[in-house]
């Protein structure tokens, strides 16, 4: 559901505020609509709805997430409340993070759709920080800075980033691009995520091939 137009505006003057000429995709994003939340309530495991049940869910959305060790990709729901945002496996919290204990979030300034939430190292609850993909990426972020109430917490990297693996042990994901996308696993073993150069065709053409040239073609009009 989207948002009602006031709540939008809104939002999308915070989400320039925070990527204004500084993360790729950030123009097409204001101008498509923001939603009150990608996940229905009736998405949400009812076991982890009471476990929460003294918070009221602000906003939730489909993530993947990537294991600190190993960088195994896993689906996830990601779930802001009042408090804490929650990364959420089925009927299990696998991660809460009380927004008094978030140290920030980083993402790169090309449009790969990674966030990592900082947890502050002093909160011997967190394992270590969240490393995230979200398809709506600026929405999420922007959702959480005004949750949290500050604007400062957001960091636009280029090249890589350091994030937390375990308490004293960190990591690194390098952003790059390339002819396709990937992320992977290097031999370093660092996060690799590459963003594919080469643009989309039109809407209303598609690609087909001719010998060994590449054209387009218009879609027949029925």
């Amino acid at each position: 559901m989207c948002c009602d137009f006031r709540a939008e505006m809104q939002q999308k003057v915070v989400t320039s505020e925070l990527f204004r000429g500084k993360k790729e995709g950030y123009a097409e994003a204001l101008n498509q609509p923001f939603a009150n939340s990608r996940i229905d309530e009736g998405d949400i495991n009812p076991k982890v709805l009471q476990l929460i049940s003294s918070e009221k869910i602000q906003y939730g959305v489909p993530v993947i997430k990537y294991d600190r060790k190993g960088f195994r990709a896993r689906e996830r729901q990601f779930l802001l409340t009042q408090k804490a945002a929650y990364v959420v496996e089925l009927a299990k919290i696998k991660q809460k993070i009380a927004y008094s204990a978030l140290k920030g979030v980083s993402t790169s300034s090309l449009s790969d759709g990674i966030l990592v939430i900082h947890v502050s190292p002093e909160d011997s609850k967190q394992k270590g920080d969240a490393v995230l993909q979200c398809e709506h990426i600026f929405e999420a972020i922007t959702k959480l800075v005004m949750l949290v109430k500050r604007g400062n917490i957001v960091n636009v990297v280029q090249g890589s980033l350091r994030f937390c693996i375990s308490p004293g042990k960190e990591g690194t994901i390098v952003f790059d691009t390339g002819p396709e996308e990937q992320i992977y696993k290097d031999k370093n073993g660092q996060l690799t995520v590459v963003e594919a150069t080469f643009s989309l065709p039109r809407k209303g053409l598609t690609p087909y091939h001719s010998g060994s040239h590449s054209c387009f073609q218009r879609w027949s009009l029925l």
